[in-house]
């Protein structure tokens, strides 16, 4: 399935999780956690060909995730995983998990920013464009810097879905696109 697809698949869900974990006083945090859980689980390459199985039954899907992670899981967790199973998208749990985080951060006006550049960057510089970031976006940021010196100059920021390449290395293959 095509990235787009599984994100349109697996919205419903997401909001499901969020709408479940905003009825509780501390639901986000604990939602957070189980979907972080579940997205690990699922992610790991045995279990991955173990839910695979065509043999498996969806019950024996859900049993076995819930094997594997339900000391860990509220009542409303373990029904969520249940509800996975059975329409066949306990696959999606990954793509599940990273909506529902987009969805807390907008509801706690929070946002993740990642920053690649080609060289360290300083911790001033990385408070300036926090700083300025948050006055823009009127949001926290958390913010998480990277070096990869592949990049040659410049940076990339992302968060969320969005994405500056202000790179040399994607200055470069802009150029070689436009003329080839």
């Amino acid at each position: 399935m095509a990235e787009a697809e599984n994100t349109t698949i697996a919205r419903p869900y997401a909001r499901a999780a969020f709408s479940q974990a905003l009825d509780d006083t501390s639901g986000l945090t604990s939602w957070s956690g189980m979907l972080g859980l579940l997205s690990a689980a699922v992610s790991q390459q045995a279990v991955r060909q173990a839910l695979e199985n065509p043999r498996l039954t969806t019950a024996q899907k859900a049993s076995l995730l819930l094997d594997l992670v339900g000391d860990e899981l509220s009542d409303k967790g373990k029904n969520f995983v249940t509800v996975l199973a059975e329409y066949g998208r306990i696959a999606l749990l990954p793509t599940i998990r990273e909506l529902f985080e987009m969805m807390k951060a907008h509801h706690e006006k929070t946002m993740e920013v990642n920053l690649t550049s080609a060289f360290e960057v300083s911790e001033q510089d990385t408070e300036k464009l926090s700083a300025a970031l948050k006055k823009r976006l009127q949001r926290d940021i958390h913010f998480s810097s990277t070096v990869d010196s592949s990049l040659l100059g410049g940076v990339i920021i992302r968060t969320e879905d969005t994405v500056i390449d202000n790179s040399v290395r994607g200055k470069l293959q802009k150029l070689a696109q436009a003329l080839s």
